[in-house]
């Protein structure tokens, strides 16, 4: 609408499906823009107003034209800036009472008809009128009508063209008639923004017939200076008028050409809507978009509140409400803890600082790190770092976040075992969430430091533990002081648990509950009333049967034991005790997790839980594989599964609460048990929202009765630095990160970095023989030594002598390298290297296996010699050259096997090590766990954990031979190993094994059911996908589909940024600076 052209006000019917805003709007007129003095036509327009208008929910919209549809008479409209994309077909009839538009949202909600209520509507209505107008009028009225329709059209439809198309004007009419302004549209080169196909066509029908158009326009300017003006814009050009006559039969002529032309413009209206309601086009969600819009909303707003430091906190803590809506949907979490809103509402929170809390087990402190996490990340647009303990930790927590990046607009990535890229995938606009193990988090710190993007992190969380505010939570923390001076930051506590926790001790038939106010600790609770046979109380001494009997099968229960071992004769032992009924108990879903453990084992079940399972029961500790694990946890969680004896691992891995936990002995294998790790333990004790108490008991001997007492009662242990305890993996390390990155090169800088540190801070308590300068000056001497750095010495004057350090090529490979790499090993793995160039063997993996097999696990290898020597003799002749090359001779390997003396001195470390590599290059060849477990006698789980120490080891060796150009023959080679070493299973699965969540076993299941790739994962449906995939949960699907779109979206992200990189001007070409200096 041109500038001169008024607002349209009219009244818009709401259909019954709510709709927040207009996508597309056909005008009506209404009363008030009718002749003036026409009282009849007025009346007879609002009885026709009410007859096309619903009677509830009207409200008055300002609407402006939008995108021309099929033809110059037809416009579709629409309010404010709502995207074209969102404009909406239309059926293709004029009666389509039984048709529906089968886009995502009908335009029409429930009208019959899409004429009602419509600009056809108002054709209809000025024909009739225009008919009922008396006879002897006809002169009178004519031009009266022509006004009218003319007002209508021009008033409320401004007319736009395209381009230079037509230019469509009404000049002025003459005094003698009613008066009214031309109007004349601006063309505009933007409204061809995708048009549908139908206009397309349109407007290229309409460019032949221009000039046409354009001559029939040139002669009605010639005749309407006569009498009067024509609205030939409205009327296709064969429908013109010719000048008015004064007799009778001219009179009828006119008459029957407006008839005629009002037909031609209802026909032309209903082409028009046809060709809209053919064409193919997208079919975008409106609802969909207006979310998203709100979404963007709320995050501006919650933005500026950050900004300002308001106290006003938005719709959830300065997050949008969507975030709330989904903590409801996906965790079913409506409301939080009073702790919980104090400690966000907390000043040093607002404030941004650093800050260390404190809580028991179960008291929900990660609920409060990610929300501090997602203010970071949506309103704070900064990068964040989460660091957790474990490897299973980290992928439990991929899992579970996915679904909010997916929801919300960011990314999450894997920063465990040999998954993580240095330094970081560099985003155009979303940002990431790092979660990371310690040392994978150490060295992702390294790397956006190294490249100068440190400033994009904006949050680190700890748990269990400048530019960047730090979060630390724990569970046992005593000596917070200390991490407070270290961290410089507030401190929050609070003893608030979801579920009461009591606490019992249980001393051969009378069970104690643990009171601080008691004179020793502990005050009588009960006997155990449970009848004994003779057998069971010599199977059964400790009344672990009468125990565990009080809660399941319809209540949960752990039982830590104190080794693996142990964990599978309790389990065993239990079961043949307990009644048939047990086995009743949910007997098809238990069937159902033995045939998926037998399918994800190619057929192999550990007859352990062949035994147990059928019970409800099972054991749990590092001798499963992540697939049993992960599959017998699903088990317990849904109630499959009832009782867990297992090891105290599980205490500080995934969270497995149960309503009664039990603790077999106060040891954790031969070490008697601390405090922090009882707290831990007994902490999985309670479910919030299924149990209303939870219940421990640990079980004693009379002998231990005083080492149990002050075990309860005494504080939580200190948390020491461990820099001073393994100088190699923490100072000396420390040092080569500081001079690598430049953070600090001579003497003084690093003794005053170090004097900062958690050691710093506690160098009264640790140093008791040397100082802290002495510990400086010794960890960089040996550093010089090993040929990781050069001294330069620097004299300022006669008295004064600066040393200055710089890392060498070899201290920067192992600095790069060192994600899992001791010091102490980096010039024993140079060593290696050196000499595999000289005879590196290819027709085999062997030779590289062995170069990548961690030094740190050598130390641990026990070889069944009669095994080492079978495997040797099985080798190919130029498998067997590699031990050769390496020193280990057949001979050697038979007299081990048959105990003969052995007088040849041969380096045990390698021998030790080539062990380690045969079962690692059988694994791979064979990729069958169970097969190998067998071979080698060796249980599963500790292979898996050899099999993934090498893919992390493998990966570090690559960035270290990356760094040094001698070794550049590596490069390529170490780059397929490590995949393989990652995956170890067929190529087309590894392809799915990349979505976090998915191990062989549920791969396999995947690929079998047809899902082949990532894109067939993040476009599944869940529903589907628990239908076809056996013993998946819903939560499991939605976690599976929501990680695989996180990764496919951040493989596209990855590709466009690199597109753009390349299509970037260089900073650095030539002229661009001069080019700059002309522009200024």
């Amino acid at each position: 609408m041109d500038e001169g052209g008024s607002r349209i006000r009219r009244r818009v019917s709401l259909p019954k499906r709510n709709r927040p805003s207009l996508g597309c709007i056909f005008v009506a007129p209404t009363a008030a823009e009718l002749e003036p003095g026409d009282e009849g036509k007025e009346e007879e327009e609002m009885v026709a107003e009410n007859r096309r208008r619903k009677t509830a929910g009207v409200l008055p919209v300002e609407v402006q034209p939008l995108l021309l549809s099929d033809s110059p008479e037809c416009l579709v409209l629409g309010g404010g800036d709502t995207n074209p994309d969102l404009l909406r077909r239309m059926p293709t009839d004029r009666g389509v009472g039984d048709q529906h538009n089968d886009s995502e949202e009908d335009m029409f909600g429930d009208y019959d008809s899409f004429t009602e209520n419509s600009f056809i509507a108002q054709v209809d209505d000025l024909e009739q009128k225009y008919m009922q107008l008396p006879e002897h009028k006809k002169h009178a009225t004519d031009f009266a009508t022509e006004n009218l329709y003319s007002e209508s059209i021009k008033n409320k439809l401004s007319i736009t063209t395209i381009g230079n198309l037509t230019e469509l004007q009404t000049d002025k009419h003459t005094e003698n008639q009613s008066g009214y302004e031309g109007v004349t549209v601006e063309p505009g080169a933007d409204l061809l923004y995708d048009v549908p196909s139908s206009q397309a066509i349109y407007f290229e029908n309409l460019q032949k017939s221009s000039n046409d158009l354009g001559n029939c326009s040139m002669k009605e300017r010639d005749w309407k200076s006569s009498s009067h003006n024509t609205v030939n814009e409205e009327l296709p050009h064969n429908c013109i008028e010719q000048p008015q006559q004064n007799d009778e039969a001219s009179s009828k002529v006119r008459i029957s050409s407006d008839m005629n032309r009002r037909k031609s413009i209802k026909d032309h209206l209903k082409s028009a809507m046809t060709g809209n309601a053919k064409a193919q086009t997208p079919v975008f969600s409106r609802s969909k978009q207006l979310k998203d819009t709100l979404l963007s909303e709320e995050i501006n707003v919650a933005k500026k509140t950050i900004e300002s430091s308001s106290n006003d906190l938005g719709p959830f803590y300065s997050l949008p409400s969507k975030v709330r809506d989904l903590y409801a949907q996906f965790k079913g979490i409506e409301k939080l803890y009073e702790w919980q809103h104090t400690c966000l509402t907390l000043n040093s929170v607002q404030e941004r600082k650093n800050l260390i809390y404190s809580l028991p087990t179960s008291g929900g402190k990660t609920l409060v790190a990610e929300i501090l996490m997602l203010q970071e990340l949506l309103c704070c647009r900064k990068d964040v770092l989460m660091i957790l303990p474990y490897v299973a930790i980290v992928q439990e927590k991929i899992s579970g976040l996915s679904s909010f990046g997916v929801e919300l607009g960011f990314f999450v990535e894997e920063y465990a075992g040999s998954k993580g890229r240095f330094p970081p995938t560099k985003r155009r606009e979303k940002k990431s969430l790092y979660i990371a193990t310690i040392e994978k988090g150490h060295s992702l710190v390294n790397s956006l430091i190294e490249t100068g993007r440190i400033d994009s992190l904006g949050l680190v969380v700890v748990d269990e533990v400048g530019t960047t505010q730090i979060i630390g939570m724990s569970a046992t923390l005593n000596n917070v002081e200390d991490l407070q001076k270290f961290l410089q930051a507030e401190y929050y506590t609070s003893q608030f648990r979801p579920v009461e926790l009591k606490e019992y001790l249980k001393i051969n038939d009378t069970i104690y509950e643990i009171d601080s106010k008691a004179e020793n600790g502990m005050t009588f609770s009960r006997l155990l009333n449970y009848k004994y046979s003779d057998t069971l109380k010599k199977m059964d001494p400790d009344h672990l049967v009468a125990l565990v009997t009080e809660v399941i099968p319809n209540y949960s229960c752990l039982v830590f034991c104190p080794s693996k071992k142990n964990c599978e004769n309790v389990a065993e032992m239990i079961c043949k005790f307990l009644s048939k009924e047990y086995l009743k108990h949910k007997e098809k879903e238990k069937c159902e997790v033995i045939k998926n453990l037998k399918n994800i084992g190619n057929g192999n079940l550990c007859p352990v839980l062949k035994r147990t399972i059928p019970f409800g029961v099972a054991y749990h500790h590092s001798g499963l594989t992540s697939d049993e694990r992960k599959l017998l946890e699903e088990a317990y969680s849904t109630g499959v599964l009832c009782l867990f004896t297992c090891t105290s691992t599980l205490a500080a891995g995934v969270n497995l609460p149960a309503r009664r936990v039990i603790l077999r002995a106060p040891y954790v294998a031969k070490e008697f048990l601390k405090r922090n790790q009882y707290k831990q333990m007994i902490g999985r004790a309670g479910r919030a929202g299924i149990d209303t108490i939870g219940e421990s008991i640990l079980i004693l001997q009379e002998k231990d009765k005083q080492q149990v007492l002050e075990l309860i009662t005494r504080p939580l242990e200190n948390c020491y630095s461990h820099l001073v305890q393994e100088f190699t993996k923490g100072i000396q390390t420390l040092f080569l990160s500081l001079i690598g990155l430049k953070i600090a090169t001579n003497l003084d800088d690093i003794y005053h970095f170090m004097n900062g540190t958690f050691f710093g801070v506690q160098q009264k308590i640790l140093l008791k023989e040397k100082s802290l300068w002495e510990i400086t000056v010794e960890s960089l001497r040996y550093l010089t030594e090993k040929g990781l750095l050069q001294k330069d010495t620097i004299c300022k004057s006669e008295e004064e002598v600066q040393y200055n350090f710089h890392i060498t090529k070899l201290g920067r490979a192992s600095f790069k390298g060192k994600r899992t790499i001791d010091l102490a090993y980096c010039d024993i793995l140079y060593r290696d290297l050196k000499k595999g160039l000289e005879g590196l063997v290819l027709e085999s993996l062997l030779h590289l296996i062995y170069l990548t097999t961690p030094y740190d696990l050598v130390s641990q290898s026990n070889p069944d010699w009669m095994i080492y020597f079978r495997q040797f003799s099985q080798l190919s002749p130029a498998e067997q050259n590699v031990a050769a090359i390496l020193g280990v001779s057949e001979s050697f390997l038979g007299k081990k096997a048959s105990g003969q003396a052995i007088r040849k001195k041969v380096d045990k470390d390698v021998v030790n090590r080539l062990y380690l590599s045969f079962v690692l290059y059988t694994l791979l060849k064979e990729t069958n766990i169970w097969t190998v477990s067998e071979k080698f006698n060796m249980p599963r789980g500790y292979i898996q954990n050899l099999l993934t120490g090498a893919a992390s080891f493998s990966s570090c060796v690559l960035h270290f031979c990356e760094e040094l150009e001698e070794f550049w023959v590596y490069r390529a080679l170490l780059v397929e190993l490590t995949k393989k070493l990652t995956y170890c299973v067929k190529a087309e699965l590894i392809p799915l094994m990349e979505v976090t969540g998915v191990l062989e076993g549920r791969a396999r299941q995947l690929y079998s059911a047809g899902y082949k790739s990532l894109m067939h994962l993040a476009n599944a449906n869940p529903e589907v996908l628990i239908k076809t995939i056996d013993h998946l949960s819903r939560r499991q699907a939605k976690q599976i589909i929501a990680s695989a779109k996180m990764l496919l979206h951040e493989k596209a992200e990855a590709l466009q940024e690199e597109v753009e990189e390349l299509l970037r001007l260089p900073s650095d070409f030539p002229g661009a600076v001069a080019s700059s200096t002309d522009k200024a």
